[in-house]
């Protein structure tokens, strides 16, 4: 046994150290700071470091990362769960994706399908940051993960082209071209990329209406096949002002035109109903941002100043077309929508460090502005359409301030952010205009500390408390009107949620993690299906619950297969290049919810999720990546109970040509289609049996190929930004 602890420990050693050129190196440096691209395995920088408040994990020079793409490094993050109902969580919590400190403004299944083209050989490092300190606005109220860039610059002008032919039966490439340079004081980097992505989803419900005696039952199915077009492009410069100052400038744009066609059938009791239609959405999205950072002085204090703007455009148009066979009545339903958001902010950070006291405090502001005017038109079996104008202003102006002190083993952090919003909202409720204003102002603390017990092992835990304003996605009487036996719409009457996030966590060897966070969530919003007393016709929308508790344990830790494979003294070969290492890394998650104010027609218990991932080195040094994950079924997850197990298998074979200039991979997600989610939603006047598949396997063929000189200086050209978190995106 301690032996084998010996191995764990050397193994993590090397999972966390790699490639970076030591102290006494032979290589030369000249004048402008140029670097010879040299590759050696040492000792000194770590793919994985635990703070007090986060833990970052590198990525584009970690093997068991880096293969695939952005989206599948971050399944692979140590407590990071696809969550049965749409989205991520870290640790059982909600994930807001942020992109070098920006959170995404794209969510669901777009943000799922743009990160799956970005390849994750792009990004230099994530962040794991399980309770967001005062420095982040208030209102990330879950965790975040912050994905970051590479930041080196090439002299001269370098490109590497990427494509991702992805096929089922359906059609999804991917090209991407990334362009970047830098010469004399400035550095620039431009991305260019396509999207054409057709899938499929099937989905069917079965429910049964409660306030009907007998109850009421219907069966329901739809099949939809959507096709995404989304052209994007981004552009970022860095002005190197003078040797203390930057200036940086970014513009992102993109544009979409996707095309939704369903069929749908709905039986029942004297009914039985189909529907076919379509929907074509086109959009834009511009974003512009303008940061000024400078050195102030010698000792270390900066200032960031930003001023940002985010302009998003999108125009849904839906018709449809029915026949209830029974009662040969037809429908029809038409509706289109005109949806125009306007965000723009300015704030500035102040950093001021006292390296002889190891203390350091970071204090900052931002006066941020959102509008919102979604424009609906409504044709439901009538002439006459009805309209629905929804509105939505919102200011926030917020102060922070963040002090972090070193003492002998301990690291702590303390923070104190001020928040005040004033917000607007106007929409339809019950048929009724209404038109609701509030204030609020908040303090907001978040404390955290980390204890070296030994130089390899650590325990922190932390504390925070964050605000949840309902977004307009949430807020939005606007919907989607399937037909007369479905519709979807906002809760207008939805009130802010707030957070006790609390966390215990072990680390051992800096990548053994052993934990346990608890959350409190009073005044929870949840998605669910509802139904009105005596209507056939099911609801998606939001419901507020008076408390939600999630309480959650995670155990990460790897496993060297060389070791008991190849014997102690290949292993230990194999040990000074990771590249040629075979190992799994295994994550075991246990996540309880609570809710109160909230009736279940069945018991509440635990979800437990297994995940693996193991890199095998094959002849010709074919690297292949293999990963599996379960959640078995019986678990509740949030207010639904999984009724079968989620599971899905992928494979992946990577290999390098030219000088690892040329990479090639052939990858299968899905192998066996069990990516599928059965779950039982109970509510008011309403039980529903929900299914939902994607068409979840898929095939992929990859190739990256970089070109240019291999001399890099470094340069820092991130641009640091928090955006509001905006855009399309199925809510689920």
């Amino acid at each position: 046994m301690k032996s084998l602890f010996f191995t764990l420990s050397l193994l993590a050693g090397n999972f966390i150290f790699a490639q970076e050129t030591p102290k006494d190196s032979t290589a030369t440096k000249s004048k402008n700071n140029e670097l010879q691209e040299v590759t050696i395995y040492g000792n000194n920088k770590k793919f994985l470091k635990v703070d007090s408040d986060k833990t970052t994990v590198g990525i584009k020079e970690n093997p068991m990362l880096s293969t695939g793409n952005a989206y599948d490094a971050v399944k692979k993050m140590p407590g990071v769960i696809a969550s049965p109902t749409g989205g991520l969580t870290l640790n059982g919590k909600g994930v807001t994706i942020f992109i070098d400190g920006s959170p995404s403004t794209l969510s669901g299944t777009d943000l799922e399908n743009y990160l799956s083209t970005l390849p994750a050989s792009a990004i230099e490092k994530a962040e794991l940051i399980y309770n967001p300190g005062a420095s982040f606005d208030a209102n990330a109220s879950g965790s975040v993960i912050n994905l970051v860039t590479s930041s080196k610059r090439l002299k001269g002008v370098n490109a590497s082209f990427n494509i991702n032919y992805n096929f089922n039966k359906y059609q999804k490439p991917s090209p991407q071209i990334l362009l970047n340079g830098k010469e004399k004081n400035l550095s620039w980097q431009t991305m260019l990329g396509y999207n054409y992505i057709e899938s499929e989803q099937k989905s069917k419900n079965g429910q049964a209406f409660t306030t009907f005696n007998p109850i009421e039952y219907l069966d329901q199915s739809r099949l939809a096949i959507n096709t995404e077009r989304n052209l994007y492009f981004r552009a970022g410069t860095n002005y190197r002002l003078s040797a203390k100052s930057n200036l940086l400038f970014n513009y992102n744009t993109n544009f979409s035109n996707d095309r939704e066609d369903f069929s749908a059938k709905t039986l029942g009791s004297n009914i039985k109903y189909e529907n076919k239609g379509l929907t074509k959405t086109k959009g834009n999205n511009n974003e512009l941002s303008l940061q000024f950072k400078t050195k102030l002085d010698t000792i270390g204090r900066t200032l960031d100043i930003i001023a940002y703007t985010n302009i998003i455009d999108r125009n849904p148009i839906s018709n449809s077309n029915g026949f209830d066979a029974i009662t040969t009545t037809p429908s029809f339903f038409n509706n289109s929508n005109d949806f125009k958001l306007l965000n723009y902010y300015t704030k500035f950070d102040f950093a001021i460090p006292f390296e002889k006291l190891k203390f350091s405090i970071n204090t900052g502001g931002k006066f941020n502005t959102l509008e919102v005017d979604n424009f609906g038109t409504y044709n439901l079996n009538k002439i006459n359409p009805d309209f629905i104008d929804f509105d939505y202003k919102e200011t926030n102006l917020a102060f922070y301030a963040e002090a972090r002190k070193k003492i002998k083993k301990f690291n702590f952090t303390a923070g104190l952010r001020y928040e005040n919003f004033h917000v607007n909202r106007t929409g339809i409720v019950e048929n009724i205009p209404t038109k609701i204003d509030f204030k609020n102002n908040n303090l907001f603390p978040n404390v955290s500390a980390l204890y070296e017990i030994t130089n390899s092992v650590n325990v922190s835990a932390s504390y925070s408390r964050k605000i949840s304003q309902p977004s307009y996605r949430t807020l939005d009487p606007n919907g989607s009107n399937f037909d007369q036996f479905n519709s979807s719409e906002g809760n207008l009457l939805l009130n802010p949620s707030i957070f006790d996030n609390y966390e215990f966590k072990v680390s051992a060897m800096d990548f053994v993690q052993i934990g346990t966070n608890y959350t409190v969530a009073k005044n929870s919003n949840q998605f669910i299906l509802n139904a009105n007393p005596g209507e056939l016709e099911s609801i998606q929308t939001f419901q507020q619950f008076d408390r939600f508790k999630t309480l959650s344990a995670f155990a990460n830790f790897p496993v060297p297969l060389d070791y008991f494979l190849k014997g102690k003294d290949e292993f230990q070969k194999r040990m000074q290049n990771i590249d040629k290492m075979n190992y799994v890394y295994l994550s075991i998650n246990y996540i309880k919810s609570l809710t109160d104010g909230y009736t279940f027609s069945f018991e509440q218990k635990p979800v437990w999720n297994y995940a693996a991932q193991a890199q095998i080195i094959l002849p010709w040094d074919v690297k292949s990546s293999w990963t599996y994950f379960i959640l078995p079924e019986g678990g509740t997850w949030e207010i639904y109970k999984i009724m079968k197990p989620i599971q899905q298998f992928d494979v992946s074979l990577n290999k390098d040509f030219m000088n690892k200039k040329l990479k090639v991979g052939l990858h299968a997600f899905d192998v066996f289609n069990q990516n599928e989610i059965n779950a039982l939603v109970s509510s008011t006047n309403l039980q529903t049996n929900f299914y939902q598949k994607q068409d979840s396997r898929v095939f992929r063929i990859s190739l990256t190929y970089n070109f240019g000189n291999l001399k890099l200086e470094k340069d820092n050209t991130d641009i640091q930004v928090e955006k509001v978190k905006s855009g399309g995106g199925l809510v689920k």
